[in-house]
């Protein structure tokens, strides 16, 4: 993988883009992972406006802090970068107690999970609407077209990805290339939508490694002897692509027959 020339075409296609809208900049939530944190530098060496937020919602410490110290990195680095901190945590508190959110129900846990997401879309897009910026998704291509790990309305509601076409493994290359902070290059991927430690890989039982392997896996339609944890990562994968499909497909539309206009 060419690293150094990715970084170039993905931050070129950025800057080309935005040129060709009446748009002013760039407007990314940073959560302290590294998909935000190289999505961001791609964005700030486009030499446009970026802004970038901190969304804490009830946040894990360990996650605040690896993402402060990537805001700062990147003000250190460009002069472009602007931020903000803002704690959405008492607007999610209100939220959960008007909708009377009860956690014996099976799909509490998971609904409210989803809906951190929404309010930080929500607020990305404020933003984004003041300074008539560009909201930039952060979204690889195993979680955005492969297994749906994403929330529909929330972090995958955007108007631009620049990663998406990149596996997570991809990510990191670029994230060693682009020298981002060390405490993000090595944490354990986290959507950071939960009470607890649970990462990534801890949701989707499978490792990003593993998912890849079996996204290429069908689609090269190979049929050789797999092992047991092969034919389980692959069960894994093709369930989570199934049941995430109506994130992935467009909105199906009624479509009404001609003669019955």
């Amino acid at each position: 993988m060419q690293a150094a020339k990715i970084i170039d075409h993905i931050s070129g296609w950025l800057k080309n883009y935005i040129e060709s809208t009446p748009l002013k900049g760039f407007v990314i939530g940073i959560s302290g992972g590294i998909d935000s944190a190289v999505t961001s530098t791609l964005a700030a060496k486009t030499g446009y406006p970026l802004l970038v937020l901190e969304m804490s919602i009830h946040q894990k410490e360990d996650q605040v802090a690896r993402g402060r110290e990537h805001i700062q990195w990147l003000k250190e680095n460009f002069p472009n970068v602007t931020d903000l901190r803002l704690d959405l945590s008492e607007t999610f508190d209100v939220l959960s107690k008007e909708v009377k959110a009860d956690p014996k129900q099976p799909m509490a846990e998971l609904s409210l999970a989803n809906t951190r997401s929404r309010l930080r879309m929500t607020t990305l897009y404020y933003y984004a609407g003041l300074h008539s910026y560009l909201v930039v998704g952060t979204g690889n291509k195993v979680e955005d077209f492969g297994v749906g790990f994403f929330t529909k309305y929330g972090d995958g509601g955007v108007d631009i990805s620049p990663i998406a076409d990149l596996l997570k493994s991809d990510v990191f290359l670029l994230a060693k290339e682009l020298g981002i902070v060390s405490s993000i290059q090595n944490a354990k991927p986290t959507d950071g939508l939960w009470k607890d430690d649970r990462s990534d890989e801890d949701q989707m039982g499978a490792t990003y490694p593993e998912l890849e392997w079996a996204m290429e896996y069908l689609s090269k339609g190979k049929s050789e002897n797999l092992s047991p944890r092969e034919e389980e990562v692959l069960k894994i994968y093709q369930k989570l692509n199934k049941a995430t499909a109506h994130k992935v497909n467009p909105i199906p539309v009624c479509k009404i027959p001609d003669n019955l206009r």
